[in-house]
């Protein structure tokens, strides 16, 4: 399945759509992180895009996508814990698109304000993030509207604009990890290792309190897993994607389970060390890396930060411990 990524000419083309509106993000050697690490650590700071987030790059690209193809829907509609409903928030605003974006009850409360302050129509309903996807199926259905998935092909062009960035910038990487919430962080990270023959590893990181992904790519068949995580929302997925599990099940180098407390750990750790705020996700390769800090000795490592958005009494908890 490997013919879904995009290409080298497909990813250069999609930095010239999402350069209109943000330049590329920075990648820093942090001392105190590498330190922390015992070994050369980047850190590409994905926290820094105007959504706070790296999901804005495929929203700027599914969209473009979307214009080229024919006459823009009147309204899209989709699901998220946040990041991803932000990023269509942003392009669908550019583009004078509706949109409405549901989310499962309890989701971040500072996501929410962010979508709506995007022009978001917000819907809450279900328990996780399958339940508030099932619904935007049935209201797309229902009104005739465009449902944008959160893996597609015109997602993953732009998302592999970072990584293509990060690897150019930082061609010395020996292994990269990336947190996998619904896969096209990790793909777009295989297709920019591809696209300029890079060697890095490509070293997937899951949540181990919402396990679908480990398990079905151990078992190379979808396996649906319970969500229990309370910190690491973006990671929160109960049911692999078949099309970006047919990608990583035999190009991931391998998979790392963290832990609620690991990821915990790993904000505080980030924010002291870089002084940059990360969400449970956002931190999660941070928390894979120390996992296997012994093995990574003398090793060139890059970390995605994928994204920053938490809401302030989570981390001022996070902070105290």
């Amino acid at each position: 399945m490997t013919h879904l990524l995009p290409s080298l000419a497909d990813i250069e083309a999609a930095a010239t759509v999402v350069y209109r509106d943000f330049p590329p993000t920075p990648q820093y050697r942090w001392g105190l992180l590498s330190e922390r690490l015992g070994t050369e650590c980047w850190l590409k700071h994905e926290n820094h895009t105007p959504v706070g987030a790296f999901k804005i790059r495929g929203g700027l690209t599914y969209f473009d996508q979307l214009a080229r193809r024919g006459p823009l829907p009147s309204e899209v509609i989709s699901a998220t814990r946040g990041n991803h409903g932000q990023s269509m928030g942003w392009a669908a605003r550019r583009h004078g698109v509706a949109c409405t974006i549901v989310v499962p009850q309890g989701n971040s409360v500072e996501k929410n304000a962010a979508m709506r302050a995007l022009g978001v129509t917000l819907v809450e309903h279900g328990d996780d993030f399958q339940e508030a996807r099932e619904h935007a199926l049935h209201l797309a259905q229902e009104r005739g509207a465009h449902m944008v998935p959160s893996f597609h092909p015109d997602l993953l062009r732009g998302v592999a604009t970072y990584w293509w960035e990060f690897l150019r910038a930082v061609p010395q990487l020996d292994v990269a990890y990336v947190p996998i919430g619904q896969g096209s962080g990790a793909c777009s990270a295989i297709a920019a290792k591809r696209a300029l023959g890079h060697g890095v590893r490509i070293v997937g990181v899951v949540s181990r309190h919402a396990t679908t992904y480990a398990d079905s790519i151990a078992a190379r068949r979808v396996v649906e897993a319970p969500v229990t995580t309370q910190l690491a929302d973006g990671m929160a997925c109960r049911v692999a994607d078949q099309a970006a599990l047919d990608v990583l099940m035999d190009t991931l180098d391998h998979v790392v389970q963290v832990s609620d407390t690991e990821v915990a750990s790993a904000m505080h750790a980030l924010f002291t060390d870089t002084h940059n705020v990360a969400e449970g996700a956002g931190a999660a390769a941070l928390a894979a890396a120390l996992q296997e800090r012994e093995a990574l000795r003398g090793q060139c490592v890059g970390l995605a930060l994928t994204g920053g958005n938490v809401d302030a009494p989570v981390f001022s908890e996070v902070l105290s411990l």
